[in-house]
């Protein structure tokens, strides 16, 4: 078997998507330091374009979740595999992910760092897929809606290939 990739989002669109966010995210805390929180590793690609577009002070932080394992579906299992260096109580957080898939993995993580009493909690998006929530999650900015396909690039991979391709292609795998 192997894969080819269709682009769905090009580089250019998402170039103007993130600058766009920035803009919108910048206004929203009025010069307010935001903590950003970065979900490893796919969101980490995202995380760093935003922050070099945000106007306010930034500062960043990181956690690992997972419910994927190797597989292109989400296991529905939640496991912390690294958490927070710095505590965010107080804090204005923005949790910055690559993808809203079932929503099973964000719903966990907004209401584990809901209870280290941020300033407040906010979410943003590169990708959201709504067609596949199962979980009640808010997503306060999202860069893309896309349809129900397993993508890649921009931090997303497939069994860790491909999140080094500078836009957002779906994975047809060849038999």
């Amino acid at each position: 078997m192997s894969e080819k990739i269709r682009v769905l989002i090009s580089e250019e669109e998402i170039e103007k998507r993130i600058c766009e966010m920035g803009k919108e995210i910048s206004e929203y805390y009025q010069g307010e330091p935001v903590h950003l929180v970065s979900v490893l590793k796919g969101g980490v690609f995202f995380t760093c374009e935003l922050a070099k577009r945000l106007t306010i002070p930034v500062s960043i932080d990181f956690m690992s979740v997972s419910s994927y394992g190797n597989g292109t579906k989400s296991s529905g299992v939640v496991k912390v595999i690294k958490d927070l260096d710095e505590a965010i109580e107080g804090k204005h957080v923005l949790v910055v992910e690559d993808i809203v898939d079932s929503g099973r993995t964000l719903s966990y993580l907004l209401e584990n760092l809901k209870r280290r009493k941020p300033k407040s909690l906010r979410l943003c998006t590169l990708l959201d897929k709504p067609d596949r929530r199962i979980a009640d999650v808010h997503v306060d900015y999202t860069g893309f809606a896309i349809p129900d396909e397993f993508v890649v690039g921009y931090g997303l991979d497939y069994m860790q290939h491909y999140r080094n391709l500078p836009y957002v292609g779906v994975v047809e795998v060849e038999a």
